[in-house]
């Protein structure tokens, strides 16, 4: 009879418990309906005449992002990011608007890989063949504001600000020793001298073929930024390199101005007194602006989904087995290309990769997926900031591939990499013994390293792998297998030197991609572009059910630059063993 009492009141009590829980719900919900509303009903923004575009650089750059809603704004806390392509579309805006009279180039501490700088900068040079002028200011200018900013008619900055030009290195770090403390040993199989995505992991600095190309990669891209730099400011390459050498970031802006990294030495509000010289208005008048979120806001006549239309289909993150959208996961993304298959009004596809690989096998089936829809409608890649390894396998089959000069692209290789936790089962006292029915039966077993005749089976699967890889490239690029195999070796290329080699086509961003897209489609000018797969927005995570997607990018919040190589040790302890990455986390600086 007690324990009847004990469930009858636990049984109660659950069921006024969650009672309360459903009415909260259901109150909050009402609660954030209504303020969703009040947001709602805010004016929208309208563009005033004789505005400037507030292009205000600052947090990360990314390819793309999540339309906002006001859930997110009240919310906080959501790390600062903006689209690459909201930038780009601002840009272009304000270039054919004649409201738009010049742009107001603000860069802040932001990060940016080198191809999307490129991708940035080409679009500020294009907006000033209109006519309208771009001035830039700073407190600071780190190394990647200023290769934008160099590109204005006006470089001002703060009599007390800094400048950085310092040139790049890569700063890899290397875990043996720490691994070796714990007792773990990590076993290695690869195909490709330079694939060294297991270096810091096996060894306790850099190989000579791995320092070789990284030191090739490093100067190449660097090469690209100081002429682009160098040509903005009329002056010499070797002028870059010297003031480079110089350190200007820890010098005064007399020291700027002589090497005419600058134009002029103004506080801000002196800088808005010659931006309203320049707008012809009065030195008390507030200056017309609008930012990239206004300019995305303003309304532009709706794009329908005609018989003409070509998709843009973004591929970002590493490569994983799964069917969830973030990453590149396999099942979601060959559902999402056999939807463009199968779409008549799709009449070609652009494919926009940004990844450094991963999976073999959802390689493989993202390879075969994109050779399926080629076969019936052209495909153009356009690569982002990296398309290497497994980036490049599922781009190595595409009609043309288009990569900026400064695109990580290449690393023809594949490893496999097995963590023997003996040495740490020592350390502990653990002691471990087998029963098994056949020879392999205890086959990978983290207690004991491979056999002799495990770690040749093993070898033999890796090399059978790479063997493909190299097939899929050759036949995707129409080279002898022989001839692509002396660019391949896991080696990783800039996109100026893969095109030298037969790896890339083209040089060029997302628009030169759909610009051929189109060509070989026929289309003419008359097409329209629609983004493909859709993202959602925070507050649409926040209730899927897909909660790794919200958990992933909360953690990256957190962890910033260690972000990338956390998840990297999470794939290997739960993807697929056989891996086509890029040399580790390249850590340019």
């Amino acid at each position: 009879m007690k324990d009847f009492f004990k469930m009858m009141f636990a049984s109660a009590l659950g069921f006024i418990i969650a009672s309360f829980t459903l009415i909260s719900m259901l109150i909050m919900f009402a609660m954030m309906g209504s303020i969703m509303g009040s947001f709602g009903k805010q004016e929208s923004f309208v563009l005033q005449n004789n505005s400037v575009l507030n292009l205000r650089l600052e947090g990360v750059i990314q390819e793309r992002i999540a339309e906002s809603d006001p859930f997110t704004e009240l919310i906080g806390g959501v790390p600062t990011a903006v689209g690459m392509n909201d930038i780009i579309g601002a840009i272009r805006k304000a270039k054919s608007n004649d409201k738009i009279k010049g742009i107001y180039l603000d860069t802040r501490i932001f990060a940016a890989s080198t191809a999307t700088l490129a991708e940035i900068r080409q679009e500020l040079e294009d907006f000033k063949e209109s006519g309208k002028f771009i001035v830039a200011y700073a407190d600071t200018y780190t190394q990647s504001g200023y290769y934008l900013a160099s590109v204005a008619d006006k470089v001002a900055i703060n009599p007390q600000g800094m400048l950085d030009i310092h040139g790049i290195a890569s700063v890899p770090l290397f875990y043996k020793d720490a691994l070796q403390k714990l007792g773990v040993e990590m076993q290695l199989f690869k195909v490709g001298t330079y694939k060294s995505f297991a270096e810091p992991y096996t060894q306790t600095e850099m190989s000579e073929a791995n320092r070789e190309q990284v030191s090739s990669f490093i100067t190449d891209i660097w090469n690209s930024m100081k002429t682009d730099m160098a040509a903005s400011r009329s002056m010499e390459n070797a002028q870059i390199d010297s003031i480079a050498n110089r350190f200007p970031m820890l010098r005064k802006t007399d020291f700027l101005l002589s090497r005419n990294l600058v134009d002029t030495v103004l506080y801000e509000s002196e800088m808005k007194n010659y931006l309203r010289k320049i707008l012809e208005i009065e030195e008390d008048a507030k200056i017309p602006s609008a930012t990239v979120a206004e300019m995305k806001s303003l309304k532009t006549a709706a794009i329908r989904k005609s018989t003409n239309s070509i998709a843009l289909l973004y591929a970002t993150g590493g490569i994983a087995s799964g069917n969830r959208s973030n990453g590149i996961q396999d099942k979601f993304f060959v559902n999402e290309i056999e939807k463009l298959r199968k779409d008549d009004d799709i009449k070609a596809v652009v494919f926009r990769i940004n990844s450094g690989g991963g999976s073999a096998y959802a390689s493989e089936q993202i390879w075969k997926a994109i050779s399926d829809l080629k076969s019936e409608k052209p495909v153009v890649v356009s690569m982002g900031d990296v398309a290497a390894s497994g980036g490049y396998y599922i781009a190595c089959n595409a009609d043309k591939i288009v990569a900026q000069p400064t695109t990580i692209t290449g690393s023809i290789g594949i490893f496999g990499m097995f963590p023997n936790f003996s040495g740490t089962f020592d350390k502990l006292g653990i002691d471990t013994d087998v029963v098994k029915t056949n020879e392999f039966s205890d086959f990978g077993d983290v207690s004991r390293a491979f056999n002799a005749q495990e770690a040749a089976m093993m070898q033999a699967y890796v090399d059978s792998g790479y063997d493909l890889f190299l097939t899929r490239c050759a036949e995707g690029r129409g080279m002898p297998k022989d001839s692509l195999a002396k660019y391949a070796e896991g080696r990783v290329w800039t996109g100026h030197q893969a095109r030298e080699i037969g790896l890339v086509d083209e040089l060029g961003g997302v628009d030169e991609a759909i610009r051929i897209a189109a060509e070989m489609a026929n289309l003419g000018k008359s097409y329209a572009v629609f983004e493909y797969p859709r993202i959602k927005s925070p507050f649409e995570e926040i209730f899927s059910k897909n909660k790794e997607e919200l958990a992933a990018k909360t953690l990256k919040s957190y962890l910033g630059e260690s972000y990338d190589m956390f998840m990297l040790l999470k794939d290997i302890k739960e993807q697929d063993y056989i891996q086509a990455r890029i040399p580790y986390e390249l850590n340019i600086k």
